[in-house]
């Protein structure tokens, strides 16, 4: 019964889920070194990978959230502390997010796991790390969840397990969230980078037939989908997607420790993404719901050195349930 009670508690100002949400990428000033290794993929495209060394033999990898990349602040607050712990980190920057547009007219979505196992099929071969943990936040999550239940017949030995923070692992109920009011901010934010890439896709690729004029009006996720998701990744429809792409129906297949933290104030999730029934009937799915922390958020005050708390969370779990050595 793997429901784990959460000790996140935050000032009064963190309460407030909006305001841990905008907090951490506005506020905080977390940057990470990193060596970057570009791979090129079996469909002729490219992958960049964001490595940062500490010669360790455990390599945890980074999957970050729409439209983020390893310069996104939780990314590199998490790559410092684990570095610091004695891990080795790299940042998958899905395709067309690592600052240079992917050769592809297909770039990634909430469930392409395809290029996950890629990835990791890569660092196995490639690299001598007796352990890898996938640690994924939001969209990185999802895939994070849908890759260790979806492949967990196929997994080496050597992936040990995962961490997914802030995931709507079911994205049906969680997209009729996000058409919301209290959501329209951020979705105007994630619409100025994803509108201006699919457009620059259909001067690449003349042959793609874009609507410019309901792109330019979209205001919901699901007409972007239905512009770009549906007809280049071949699914029916953007319901279609949602179904096929949610993690939730892969968490049962989960064989090894894996842990998902979502919020209760975080305003893209609905009540469907607090998935408790797969943790109580689940050995190696662990769940914990904290009472705040926003959307990748979990900051507790406005000191800098008291804001660890999820680094600290995601390193925990790491020795105390994946049971890797930290220093």
């Amino acid at each position: 019964m793997p429901i784990i009670k959460s000790d996140f508690s935050p000032t009064l100002p963190f309460k407030n889920g909006h305001f841990n949400t905008m907090y951490r990428p506005l506020f905080t000033k977390d940057i990470c070194s990193y060596t970057r290794k570009r791979i090129t993929t079996w469909d002729a495209d490219f992958i960049d990978l964001d490595f940062s060394f500490v010669g360790s033999k455990t390599l945890v990898l980074l999957i970050h959230g729409l439209e983020g990349s390893s310069k996104s602040r939780y990314i590199a607050s998490t790559s410092n502390h684990l570095n610091q712990k004695g891990l080795d980190t790299v940042c998958f920057n899905l395709r067309s997010c690592s600052g240079e547009d992917n050769l592809l007219l297909s770039t990634y979505h909430s469930g392409k796991t395809e290029d996950i196992a890629f990835v990791i099929e890569h660092l196995l071969e490639n690299y001598n790390y007796n352990n890898i943990v996938l640690v994924g936040f939001s969209l990185g999550g999802n895939l994070t969840l849908k890759y260790l239940g979806e492949y967990q017949e196929k997994l080496s030995s050597r992936i040990k397990g995962g961490v997914a923070i802030s995931v709507p692992v079911d994205i049906t109920s969680a997209e009729q969230e996000m058409d919301k009011i209290k959501n329209k901010l951020y979705v105007e934010i994630f619409f100025k980078t994803l509108k201006n890439k699919i457009l620059e896709k259909a001067h690449k690729f003349p042959e793609y037939p874009l609507n410019k004029d309901k792109l330019f009006k979209a205001t919901k996720f699901k007409h972007l989908e239905k512009l770009y998701t549906v007809p280049v990744f071949g699914f029916e429809s953007p319901e279609d997607y949602w179904k096929k792409a949610s993690s939730k129906p892969y968490l049962s297949k989960i064989d090894r420790p894996t842990l998902l933290v979502n919020a209760k104030d975080d305003t893209f999730l609905s009540p469907a993404c607090y998935p408790t029934k797969a943790a109580l009937q689940s050995k190696n799915f662990y769940l914990e719901i904290t009472d705040y922390g926003g959307h990748c958020g979990f900051i507790q005050s406005f000191k800098p050195q008291e804001n660890t708390w999820l680094e600290k969370r995601i390193s925990s779990f790491i020795s105390e349930k994946i049971q890797i050595p930290l220093y």
